[in-house]
């Protein structure tokens, strides 16, 4: 064995006697042009020879060399200091990659805390830690029993359950899961009509919250969910658009969802939320879980976008346009995530979600400086509703929330349809005014347009308007709105006309709406 060790001392000196070699060598070279003394030396050597006209010579020749030994030094210097930057930069990213990984642990560590402060909560009946608003109706606990033994067994097992719930990626989406595990679609038994709908939920929100709203404003609103998913209450500030949203899902019993837009709003996760790969979990919106939530249900459900064009929607919103245009429900889906893991929520099918057609999604606009026009894309898939005044207070009556099945309401708006179609008097003259309105201000009404109106209509009949008014709000809001984007001072004499022709077509005591706005209109020239 020695014999072998001083075979390896010799073998492996060959080569690092050789590296030695090399380093100084490189290290005597540096030292070599960096020798002072040396250069000094030999300038004293030849300084008796030379004479007036050499001098200038010798002084360049030092001069320049010199500036190479300078230059020389600088380069050194740069290098080593972009060395230790490198350095320092990758060291930096380590500790923010461990800071960052360091509170994730930490966000993860506060949801299990907090999911044991819920856990902590189930009392000795059984029932079971939740956020649902209706979690008596969706939870079958065992409240009747007076077994302890037994109850206490089953608030054990519903604890271990939420704990191993807490650990999945799609947290809030697996409780839903469990909540609903026994949830049977209940059948309301509705019996009422639009219009006693619409009186309904004006004497419920007059009495219960104390927001006063007009029977028209309510008839608007309900026509308005007829005819589109997304409803878009615009108006000033302070006039209860919010309000009205907030009501409605007071009203329905299914607390609205109110999703606060910011301007940092730019694609869709911040609506249904994204998959942080440093905790490996879907950080999942309340949207999210009320889209979730209300697939399992027959139950009206809404989304409140509040102040949805404080950033752009078309960014945000994109991907939603575009599926709630789909002609099936069926391809109503949006893709969450691209893996499928074992353990995900059981509606999530290869990671896509079917979007409920139970959620309707009611957007606010504030127009002022500080927000973003709404484009042409979002407002011919949405219903505008104007709300530009407050209401004056009435004695309301007390009416109680009612519960409404998705199936019965959306067979009202269906059978309105039936009942109450546009006249075909309305519709000969709705064609001569579309050829009116090509021809003097190059407008025409497109095919969502005109099947949009045919709902809307209908269904603000049967909520106890008459045609005439349904129609004459919707060409205001759908039709005449896109004057705006016209040059006001080439139509302006072409308003007068327009305004006297619809006085022709449909009276002068009709289209009132419409006749205001293009004077408003007008005046802005």
């Amino acid at each position: 064995m020695d014999t072998f060790l001083r075979f390896l001392f010799e073998f492996m000196s060959v080569f690092f006697d050789g590296l030695f070699i090399i380093l100084k060598g490189i290290g005597n070279g540096i030292i070599q042009m960096f020798n002072y003394n040396q250069y000094m030396f030999t300038v004293k050597n030849y300084a008796s020879d030379f004479e007036g006209p050499e001098w200038v010579l010798v002084v360049a020749a030092v001069a320049l060399m010199a500036i190479v030994l300078g230059a020389l030094a600088f380069i050194i210097y740069f290098i080593i200091r972009r060395i230790l930057r490198i350095r320092k930069s990758i060291v930096d990213q380590e500790e923010l990659l461990n800071e960052i990984g360091s509170l994730n642990e930490k966000v993860a560590t506060m949801e299990a805390e907090k999911a044991d402060l819920l856990a902590m909560k189930v009392s000795q009946l059984g029932l079971k830690p939740t956020e649902s608003p209706n979690v008596d109706t969706i939870t079958n606990t065992a409240s009747d029993t007076t077994d302890e033994e037994s109850t206490t067994e089953e608030a054990s097992s519903d604890n271990e359950a939420l704990k191993e719930i807490q650990d999945r990626r799609f947290a809030k989406l697996c409780l839903v899961d469990y909540q609903y595990r026994n949830y049977k679609i209940e059948n309301y038994n509705g019996t009422y009509s639009l219009e006693e709908l619409v009186e309904h939920f004006r004497q419920y929100s007059g009495y219960h919250l104390r927001l006063f709203y007009s029977t028209e404003m309510i008839r608007l609103f309900i026509s308005a969910l007829a005819s589109t998913k997304l409803v878009i209450l615009q108006g000033i500030s302070g006039t209860g658009k919010t309000s009205l949203a907030y009501a409605w899902g007071k009203f329905i019993m299914h607390d609205a969802i109110i999703a606060s837009v910011q301007p940092s709003w730019r694609d869709r996760t911040e609506l249904f939320g994204y998959f942080n790969e440093f905790t490996k979990k879907f950080n999942e919106t309340e949207v999210l879980k009320a889209l979730y939530e209300a697939g399992y249900t027959d139950d009206v459900y809404v989304t409140v976008l509040d102040e949805m064009n404080i950033a752009r929607v078309e960014y945000y919103f994109a991907e939603m346009l575009s599926i709630l245009e789909m002609p099936s429900r069926d391809e109503w889906v949006v893709e969450l995530v691209t893996s499928v893991w074992a353990d995900d929520p059981i509606k999530l099918k290869a990671g896509k979600l079917q979007i409920p057609g139970n959620m309707w999604y009611i957007g606010t606009i504030n127009n002022d400086d500080s927000t973003f026009a709404v484009t042409d894309k979002v407002y011919d898939r949405a219903m505008p509703i104007d709300i530009n005044e407050k209401f004056p207070a009435f004695e309301p009556v007390d009416m109680p929330p009612m519960r409404l099945n998705d199936s019965y309401l959306e067979s009202l708006f269906k059978q309105a349809t039936i009942d109450h179609p546009i006249s075909k008097e309305m519709i000969d003259k709705i064609n001569d005014m579309d050829n009116y309105v090509i021809k003097h201000f190059r407008i025409a009404f497109g095919n969502r347009i005109v099947k949009q109106m045919h709902i809307f209509v209908a269904n603000y009949v049967a909520c106890g308007g008459a045609e005439v008014d349904g129609v004459d709000y919707f060409i205001a809001k759908k039709i005449l709105r896109k004057f705006e984007q016209l040059n006001l001072a080439y139509i302006r004499d072409e308003i007068d006309g327009y305004v006297k022709y619809l006085d022709q077509q449909f009276g002068k005591e009709h289209f009132g709406v419409c006749k205001e706005y293009l004077l408003r209109l007008k005046k802005m020239i």
